[in-house]
């Protein structure tokens, strides 16, 4: 005769493993950005939108960036118009969200992601608006001590 005790045990095993793996995906559709900006920047919206496109929520400070760049450790020079944390991560400028993404799945021991300046064709900076024109430019990992490489290369159309 089989214990008593044996398949309610088989069903507790069953609901923890499923509510492990409905909390991971609750998880990753929860993810939030805080984001700083300054409150007229077009492209920072537009930067957003494409965030909010992969199912990440926001939570926006329209008080310029500068002080919050500063706050969070990312170098002046790395700086572009908007900057955001997410999952602990400094993201400045216009960083694609694959790269975010990636970063996330990878979780390297870095402080973040930066896109310095405001590259054509880079999101935020693509599209009709801004001529449908595309320069190359780089994502950087950007370390604690302000030390960079390049995370991710992107190839321009002009």
């Amino acid at each position: 005769m089989k214990h008593p005790i044996a398949k309610p045990r088989k069903w507790s095993v069953l609901i923890i493993v499923l509510s492990m793996v409905f909390s991971g995906m609750a998880a990753a559709s929860e993810l939030v950005a805080d984001i700083w900006k300054d409150p007229n920047c077009g492209c920072c919206k537009l930067w957003m939108e494409h965030l909010k496109e992969a199912g990440i929520n926001l939570r926006v400070s329209e008080t310029g960036n500068a002080a919050a760049r500063a706050r969070l450790g990312m170098p002046a020079k790395l700086g572009s118009c908007h900057t955001a944390r997410i999952n602990g991560y400094v993201i400045e400028g216009h960083v694609p969200v694959a790269d975010i993404q990636r970063l996330l799945r990878e979780k390297p021991k870095a402080l973040g992601l930066a896109v310095p300046g405001m590259p054509l064709g880079s999101p935020g900076m693509d599209g009709p608006a801004y001529g449908n024109r595309a320069v190359a430019y780089d994502v950087l990992l950007v370390q604690a001590d302000g030390s960079t490489r390049v995370y991710q290369s992107y190839q321009g159309s002009q």
